[in-house]
């Protein structure tokens, strides 16, 4: 019972919190938006100066008295300075790269301020992860590993910068929230047959100088090995003829939905993850097709590998998927 009021009174907490933070990034604290409240070893602190405040006006000792009134003065002037630790700190920027599903996501907390006053002991939460926060010359960054169970967006919720700096008798915190959700990738099948052969009249070839197959004949240029050098029809033509070398770069690859009807929903996800990668470690050209959507390429290379690998991180799932 005392749990389940703890969390609605949360929950609540959270709403009006973030109905006060900025709603896109860059955000940037100021006194309205920290929050400052003693810390455990703060509140027993607290109790001993009012012990000793006690004691001191109980039997009228004046030095006891001054010691109890200064202590009060740095511990007011500590709640005071945790404040300004934060004050003007400014996070411009939350992002991760995508990562499969069940790996740990990097997310990345990009700060800034003012230079011209330290900050020390900033600390970063979220999701039950931790990270310091350092500042140097006026920027810096943390780091948080999330861990990742799911293919699609990952909402990681609410960011606290927090401190407890100087004297560790007030803990100032504030929120921040990414302006958009991170995308996991899909897990990749472990193992499984090889990729199906290239289709299609998509048979290309590029010049290389370690190919194997003579593309033409150009005439000769300053640089070029002797070794190219076309001699027999370089005689012909009574001018001097170097050989270009072509490498066949093979046909498309088709990764195809409907070539997997023996697997269930998330199975042909994680296997056609697979192929995609196995396709961009062999330099292939490929296309994705799915089911509802356009087919992606063909192509190769990082942006092409995204593409494919964002259209099935946020393809629907089983109920809600066309065959």
């Amino acid at each position: 019972m005392a749990t389940s009021l703890r969390q609605r009174a949360r929950a609540r907490f959270d709403r009006w919190a973030r109905r006060r933070a900025p709603a896109t990034l860059p955000v940037r604290f100021d006194r309205h938006t920290i929050y400052v409240l003693p810390t455990r070893f703060g509140t027993f602190f607290v109790l001993v100066l009012l012990t000793m405040g006690l004691g001191a006006l109980n039997y009228n000792n004046n030095p006891a008295l001054l010691l109890c009134l200064a202590l009060a003065g740095a511990a007011v002037a500590s709640l005071l300075q945790a404040q300004l630790q934060l004050s003007g700190l400014e996070i411009h920027a939350i992002a991760a790269e995508p990562v499969p599903a069940g790996s740990v996501l990097r997310l990345r907390v990009h700060a800034r301020a003012a230079p011209g006053r330290v900050r020390r002991g900033l600390r970063v939460e979220c999701a039950g992860q931790a990270a310091p926060l350092s500042l140097e010359a006026g920027a810096g960054e943390a780091v948080l590993a999330l861990p990742t169970l799911r293919r699609g967006w990952l909402d990681p919720g609410r960011l606290t910068v927090s401190t407890t700096r100087p004297l560790g008798l007030a803990r100032a915190w504030t929120y921040a929230w990414a302006d958009t959700p991170l995308l996991v990738y899909p897990a990749p099948e472990p193992s499984g047959p090889p990729l199906p052969r290239g289709q299609g009249d998509g048979q290309q070839s590029h010049l290389d100088p370690a190919g194997d197959d003579v593309h033409h004949l150009r005439e000769w240029r300053h640089g070029d090995s002797r070794r190219v050098v076309a001699w027999k029809a370089s005689a012909r033509r009574d001018t001097l003829l170097v050989r270009e070398f072509e490498q066949p770069l093979g046909a498309n690859v088709a990764l195809d939905w409907r070539m997997l009807p023996g697997l269930d929903h998330e199975g042909r996800i994680r296997r056609l993850a697979r192929w995609v990668d196995e396709a961009e470690r062999g330099t292939l050209r490929y296309s994705l097709w799915l089911p509802g959507q356009a087919v992606t390429g063909p192509g190769s290379g990082p942006a092409h590998r995204h593409a494919c690998l964002r259209a099935l991180a946020l393809l629907p799932g089983e109920s809600g998927a066309p065959h």
